[in-house]
């Protein structure tokens, strides 16, 4: 294989949805990928293969969300489910196969062995090692048996997991991120590669897999740092060559421990509820570990490709900050058309509002989405992500307003003060013509010079009895798409809720 090919994978295992950490390792393959097609001759791969064979754990419905999660972050894969490709299968649970023979091969070169082991005996020892403070790990009992001894066991029925042998000595291999990693072969027990019903584990399918496959580049989780030696002698008692390996940092929260549901360790689809973007996510995601430079925060998916370099991962850990995630969702969210924020926007209106409420879009969808279109600019401005639409947008969509009476008083301003202002301002809107913002604010300003109030102290009046809230849209904005038959009849049971206080 051309060293200019690149060829990277995302290999998730259908054992839970996909969380913010191993999205980020789908992302970093795919911009490397997507950076080499552009900066290369040859073009660069992005491989989908699913993880299937630890079937005890697999969770249903898992490998869909997977797929699903990819396709609305516009990962698209080159060769994988759904695409096919040269190299398929692409479920390990289809090339069980592969496994056996490599797993036969090791065997008959004296790579690995059959061990014989009871879950007991293996139970008892780690029991044993703990209590005597011993480095737990398996003992190498059956390393050294004899042909006549495995055929003993094989004739009681008893099935073995293949173990490979750790030779002597240290292994040393090359991390694009770190350096040169060196690790002592006595720290690592004779881990199993093949279990008794046939499947692999993890470090025997994955290296099978990136050999046939063709990988040139394994860019992975830090926890995976430690597996590499095992995997690097694996390659060598097969006869491989290792691709190169880049081992990500860790992703950590606020108060720099490991990342819990608490910080950002929830599936990605639980995002995507919650109304964030994908361009943002990408975005977000990008910056747990690689950088543009030292102040470039707000960048584009054609900018991440075009600029994207391996040498630009970091080697110090990231930091999940759900606070600037939702910064950067709002600047993504402001950057929209007024259509487009509309429209992503729309289904969690229809699903955040109570049925009950009245409002014009459940009973005439022309209406509705007229009024919503109105709604959506003056909204905008403020949300962080599109699950704060129905709360921010309620008081448009409900006759009844509900708030404390104490809020009609603005500072400074007694009872007597604030009714004599509604009532006049009850007045004026009612015979003004024209309800728009231009001419409420012709009508308004002049009005609170007149009242001999404060701009500050009417506008706010006016804001909590329209809209229950003391922050709001613009106030004549907000004003123009309720109407005015809805303002007047809000202003008078905001007179009503005052006079009816008590003082």
């Amino acid at each position: 294989m051309p060293m200019t090919q690149v060829r990277v994978r995302y290999a998730p295992s259908p054992t839970g949805y996909p969380h913010i950490g191993n999205i980020r390792t789908a992302l970093f393959n795919w911009l490397f990928a997507r950076h080499s097609s552009e900066s290369i001759m040859t073009k660069g791969s992005f491989i989908l293969r699913i993880e299937d064979t630890d079937m005890t754990r697999k969770v249903e419905g898992a490998v869909d969300t997977i797929l699903e999660s990819l396709r609305w972050l516009g990962l698209d894969w080159d060769e994988g489910p759904e695409v096919g490709g040269d190299f398929g299968p692409y479920f390990q649970s289809q090339r069980l196969n592969l496994y056996q023979s490599a797993a036969k091969q090791m065997i008959e070169q004296g790579y690995a062995y059959p061990c014989y082991c009871s879950p007991e005996r293996l139970d008892e020892l780690r029991t044993r090692q703990m209590q005597r403070k011993q480095p737990t790990g398996y003992d190498r009992h059956c390393r050294d048996l004899t042909l006549s001894e495995r055929s003993h066991f094989e004739e009681q029925g008893i099935i073995p997991v293949v173990r490979f042998k750790i030779p002597p000595g240290k292994t040393t291999f090359r991390d694009l991120i770190r350096g040169n990693v060196t690790f002592s072969n006595n720290t690592l027990d004779d881990f199993i590669i093949l279990k008794s019903d046939g499947f692999p584990t993890y470090h025997l399918a994955n290296v099978v897999d990136d050999h046939l496959m063709q990988i040139s580049h394994v860019l992975r989780a830090d926890e995976w740092l430690s597996s590499t030696p095992r995997h690097i002698l694996m390659y060598q008692s097969l006869g491989y060559e290792p691709p190169l390996f880049a081992h990500l940092t860790m992703i950590m929260g606020p108060d720099h421990t490991k990342l819990s549901k608490r910080y950002g360790a929830t599936s990605l689809i639980e995002y995507r509820q919650q109304g964030y973007l994908p361009e943002a996510i990408i975005n977000f995601l990008a910056l747990l570990g690689w950088s543009l430079d030292d102040k470039t925060t707000i960048i584009s998916r054609e900018d991440l490709i075009k600029h994207f370099s391996l040498e630009r991962l970091s080697k110090t850990a990231a930091v999940f900050d759900i606070k600037k995630l939702n910064w950067m969702n709002g600047v993504y969210i402001r950057q929209l058309s007024s259509e487009e924020f509309t429209q992503r926007a729309l289904p969690f209106l229809e699903n955040g509002l109570p049925h009950e409420m009245e409002h014009p879009l459940y009973h005439n969808a022309s209406t509705g989405m007229d009024y919503v279109s109105q709604i959506a600019p003056l909204i905008q401005e403020r949300v962080r992500y599109l699950a704060e639409v129905p709360e921010l947008s309620r008081f448009f969509f409900t006759e009844i307003l509900e708030y404390d009476t104490t809020l009609l008083l603005q500072k400074g301003m007694d009872k007597e003060r604030a009714t004599s202002a509604l009532q006049t301002a009850h007045e004026r809107l009612s015979i003004l013509s024209s309800f728009d913002a231009s001419s409420l604010e012709e009508l308004l300003r002049p009005l609170a010079v007149e009242l001999n109030l404060k701009t500050g102290e009417l506008f706010g009046l006016l804001r909590v009895a329209t809209t229950g809230q003391t922050a709001a849209p613009p106030l004549f904005q907000t004003m123009a798409v309720l109407g005015k038959e809805q303002c007047l009849k809000r202003i008078a049971l905001a007179l009503e809720k005052l006079l009816t206080a008590t003082s």
